[in-house]
């Protein structure tokens, strides 16, 4: 990989397909909230922020001149692949877009979805270690392959690739939260934690070999320095998912603990 970026940057077809899909989940999500204000019903400011946010990232790692220079700078691809494959997943979790759908759909149609999503390949897909093992999984496959030279060079393979991080990265966190949408195939958390752990090991050590061993084309400085993009500013989004993961948890056995001594009073 060179430094070397056209001065000029004009969008290739994948770039606008694209920025069309962005901006359409953008007014669906604001199509949804306005029909529950319609009906009278209430929807979290904070949810419709993080899926906001989260739209932001995915565009910005995938349209426009940082996307473009991803393309030939080894550092800025580990950066879009933090934003991309790490926190915009984290941000739509957050924004709970199925639950909106849900409630925003007419009843005939989110009866549908949710006998869809109760079903065995969600199950199976929502399953921690198998999203564990599709995302991080499917990164070593990338940095480990010719794929990662193929996915600069061909407009095609380049767009899969990036569908994939964000959708492997999205399940990924949809399985070790266990929510905020319903999740009918929930693990408990003993083993959504243990994906957890498994899932950094393996992003680190990827991360750690990187490092010592550059893909190819990439230079040792650059493949260093992405490296630890990579291993540092992945970081706070597994803190982030490993808090969401245990405070569930922590508070319902505070809840429960209450409510033993409560009863214990009497």
């Amino acid at each position: 990989m060179t430094n070397a970026v056209d001065e000029t940057w004009f969008p290739d077809p994948a770039q606008l397909i694209w920025l069309a899909t962005v901006l359409a989940a953008m007014v669906l999500y604001r199509l949804a909230h306005k029909k529950l204000w319609e009906r009278g019903s209430t929807w979290p400011a904070h949810r419709t922020v993080s899926w906001f946010a989260g739209c932001l990232l995915v565009l910005v790692s995938v349209y426009g001149p940082l996307a473009e220079r991803a393309h030939h700078d080894f550092p800025v691809h580990m950066l879009v692949h933090v934003l991309l494959g790490m926190l915009a997943p984290l941000l739509l979790v957050l924004a709970a877009p199925v639950t909106l759908a849900l409630r925003a759909l007419p009843h005939a149609t989110a009866r549908r979805l949710g006998r869809l999503l109760s079903g065995k390949a969600a199950g199976l897909v929502a399953n921690p270690f198998v999203a564990a093992i599709l995302n991080v999984g499917g990164l070593w496959l990338i940095y480990r392959s010719p794929l990662f030279q193929l996915m600069h060079h061909n407009m095609l393979v380049g767009a899969f690739i990036q569908l994939h991080v964000l959708l492997a990265g999205y399940l990924f966190s949809y399985a070790i939260l266990g929510g905020p949408d319903p999740a009918s195939h929930r693990r408990s958390p003993g083993e959504r934690a243990a994906a957890m752990v498994m899932a950094i090991a393996a992003h680190n050590i990827l991360a750690k070999s990187l490092y010592a061993m550059p893909p190819a084309g990439v230079q040792l400085a650059e493949a260093q320095t992405g490296a630890q993009i990579m291993y540092y500013a992945g970081m706070p989004v597994e803190i982030t998912l490993l808090i969401g993961l245990c405070l569930p948890w922590i508070l319902g056995n505070r809840a429960k603990t209450h409510r033993k001594k409560t009863v214990g009073r009497f």
